[in-house]
């Protein structure tokens, strides 16, 4: 069964994080106020309503560091003579002495019935010194972290406030003193919730809250991924409600309502693992443990944020957890890289598309794609066993297995290098090449896959053990290398590829498009890839591997990188969001710029997610940041595909959140882009017709013929073609006029 590429992307991401999720217990059921379990407490770090975030200069901005004492940050324990512990618990700690027989002989040697009464009796006594220990020790470790905490909120900052979130009695409460300017009439100091949704607070980190007595609050968050996080665990929350307003949860929370599929072991076992994964991530962001962050994260708002698990396991169940955190970290994070990595293909290949449809409207194009390249009759970028072209077989190869006869090939082609590099260097030095490169020389074992792959495991097929690659500026320099090349060494060139440059046939995978040059040096055939600067600038040398990836991935078979995501259950994408949120923790949406290209891709990837996860609020926000700095990018614009491609999710999107009237003003830019794509290429037509109207004698024709152009539609391809033609000549005239002299020198040497 033939399966769509898209369906396999699928199924990885899914297969990936399934398989190497690790097994935890369900937690423990025990009834709370709203008929849930035991709970968790988020407590996190919002603004103050009064005060901007992050602060001014000079107002505290880093003072949340400087208050974070060594006391705050230590992990430590308290001693077992702290003044704290009752003379009774020392008692109860206290380990009995060893009965005589047991110390004198050992357990194996009593044999009498009061020795062995002894032993009894000191066993039971050592197993209650244990759990009596060991109650302890929990119990000083819960002390101290509440010491922490309460040492934590002594001194915070001015226009932050703390809150905490009781998943078992669905009540958000301040747990922070209020600021000096903090508006006394509108704090909110407890809501219960009935229903959440994400706000929309420019930067993106608002929740709007309606509490079951009616009230409406947006809590604006330090931090992104606090919102999002507590946007997630209210969700879950709220599924378990059991008292709430029916009625106003389908209302408020239609992701909540996908919840209620899952039974109540499940709903608590992904709300463990998912607030635990949060809570892990943000400790690797203020520690400054993700790779390529520079250091800790900018949002100081962070060190509140924490989250504590209400269960009977206590502390236990913590230290057993964490190693199983971090490895569904490291899985979750793997399947958001590869995710991005689809993201990143995709784009790149909408700029390929993107600067061919541009190059198509140069006017020497048409000339270029009426030329008909030599052994070149692949139509769709692709080649294979059916290739014209190919090394010679020698007799002394017939012996040798498959890795000695690439061997031999690779000393063939190192043979020929030097010619090849000599051809090079005159052609950089008559055209001006932008970029020159020669080699390195295939490798035998890379051979042998490219013949396994492509050519049914013939080597001789393969042409580019000794290659080489040169960048022209554009179509008028690769028509002037063309015929420099044909005037120069013509009798030693076996294939001219231009397939791929024409308007009719398919890119390579991935969109990208050249041309092939294959000579014979030294009786071995070489290659030199003809690489345009417009295609070549926008991977440049990694262009290779962006070809491998779509090639592995069949990237062309879809066009919605955000398609990858179909069929990923709620968890993974609520995961796969903490995943996001780590690779942006440095750079805060309203701290965006728009020379930002590698976190600019990670917002919009997030964007798939937001949109897949039903936060389309999220999504519109992030959408409208992203337009925004396109736009103010000289090298992009409002115009530019990208912008287009932009606002085609922002459309889909309003259209999700019922918001016709801005949806509709959104197609209108769509549609003036799609209207100013046509009119260039309209205009680019007119510019040859103008071209071939310069002869007196074709004007003659198209009057005396009027409707020609209608009647025949190739006698108007051909027209174009001698238009463009006519185009080439002159550029040719002006730039390259040193292709007339290397005519008349061959001539001569005939």
């Amino acid at each position: 069964l033939t399966i769509s590429s898209l369906k396999v992307l699928t199924i990885k991401m899914k297969d990936t994080v399934k398989n190497h999720a690790p097994e935890e217990a369900a937690p423990k059921e025990s009834a709370g106020k709203f008929g849930y379990g035991k709970g968790k407490t988020l407590i996190a770090a919002f603004v103050d309503p009064a005060y901007s975030w992050p602060p001014a200069d000079g107002q505290g901005k880093n003072a949340i560091e400087l208050q974070a004492t060594a006391e705050l940050l230590n992990d430590g324990e308290e001693d077992d003579n702290d003044e704290s512990t009752t003379n009774s618990e020392r008692e109860a700690m206290k380990m009995p002495d060893k009965p005589p027989s047991l110390r004198k002989h050992g357990i194996f040697s009593c044999c009498r019935s009061a020795d062995l009464h002894a032993v009894s009796e000191y066993e039971q006594k050592k197993k209650q010194v244990i759990a009596s220990r060991k109650e302890y020790k929990a119990r000083k470790k819960s002390l101290t972290r509440e010491k922490r905490r309460k040492n934590r909120l002594k001194n915070v900052p001015e226009g932050i406030l703390v809150y905490s979130l009781d998943t078992t009695t669905h009540t958000i409460e301040l747990i922070s003193e209020p600021s000096n300017n903090t508006n006394l009439d509108t704090l909110v100091r407890s809501i219960v919730v009935a229903s959440s949704s994400p706000s929309n607070d420019s930067s993106r980190r608002g929740i709007d809250i309606i509490g079951v007595d009616g009230r409406k609050t947006t809590f604006v968050a330090c931090e992104q991924r606090t919102s999002i996080s507590w946007m997630e665990a209210i969700d879950l929350m709220l599924v378990n409600n059991q008292n709430g307003e029916k009625k106003l949860l389908e209302k408020q929370n239609s992701r909540a309502l996908a919840l209620e599929s899952l039974n109540q072991a499940e709903r608590d076992q992904f709300e463990s693992q998912y607030l635990s994964l949060a809570a892990y991530s943000n400790k690797l962001i203020r520690a400054g443990a993700i790779p390529g962050q520079k250091g800790k994260g900018s949002g100081d708002g962070g060190i509140y944020y924490s989250v504590n698990f209400q269960s009977d396991e206590g502390d236990v169940y913590e230290e057993e957890a964490l190693e199983s955190i971090a490895k569904r970290r490291a899985v979750i994070k793997d399947s958001w890289d590869f995710y991005r990595m689809i993201c990143s293909l995709l784009r790149d290949r909408r700029k390929y598309d993107e600067v061919f449809r541009k190059m198509e409207l140069d006017p020497v194009y048409a000339y270029l794609n009426s030329m008909t390249g030599l052994n070149d009759p692949v139509e769709d970028g692709t080649e294979g066993i059916e290739k014209e072209i190919g090394q010679k077989e020698r007799k002394e190869h017939r012996k040798l297995s498959r890795t000695l006869v690439a061997e031999a090939l690779v000393k063939q082609a190192e043979a020929a290098l030097p010619s090849l590099v000599e051809i090079c260097k005159a052609l950089a030095g008559s055209l001006g090449m932008e970029e020159v490169g020669v080699g390195p020389i295939k490798d035998p074992q890379a051979a042998i896959r490219k013949a396994d792959k492509k050519y049914k495991g013939d080597l001789y097929k393969v042409t580019d053990y000794c290659r080489a690659l040169v960048v022209v500026k554009d179509f008028p320099s690769l028509l002037a290398l063309l015929e420099l090349a044909r005037d120069s060494f013509g009798p030693l060139i076996r294939r001219v590829k231009l397939s791929t440059l024409k308007a009719d046939n398919k890119s390579l995978q991935g969109g990208y498009r050249d041309c092939k040059i294959n000579l014979e040096l030294k009786d071995h055939i070489c290659e030199i890839q003809v690489h345009l600067w417009s295609m070549w600038t926008i991977c440049g040398i990694d262009g290779f591997r962006h070809y491998r990836h779509c090639l592995e991935y069949s990237t062309d078979t879809f066009v919605d990188p955000f398609d990858a995501l179909e069929g990923l259950d709620r968890k993974t994408m609520a995961e796969l969001i903490v995943m996001a949120e780590e690779a942006i923790a440095e750079t805060p949406l309203e701290k965006l710029e728009w020379y930002q290209e590698k976190i600019i891709l990670d917002y919009f990837a997030e964007v798939g997610l937001f949109i897949k996860h039903g936060l389309n609020e999220w999504a519109e926000l992030t959408l409208r940041t992203l337009i925004k700095l396109r736009c103010e990018s000289a090298d992009i614009g409002p115009d530019h595909h990208e912008t287009y491609v932009l606002n085609r999710y922002l459309e889909q999107v309003l259209r999700q959140l019922g918001k016709e009237k801005e949806a509709s003003v959104v197609a209108k830019d769509i549609l003036r882009a799609e209207k100013l794509r046509k009119s260039e290429k309209e205009t680019a037509e007119r510019s040859m017709w103008n071209q071939l109207l310069c002869s007196p004698s074709n004007a003659y024709e198209m009057i005396a013929d009027p409707n020609k152009q209608e009647r025949e539609e190739e006698e108007k391809i051909r027209k174009e073609v001698k238009a463009s033609k006519r185009q080439w000549r002159k550029i040719r005239q002006e730039r390259f006029s040193f292709l007339d002299s290397a005519q008349a020198q061959q001539g001569a040497s005939r």
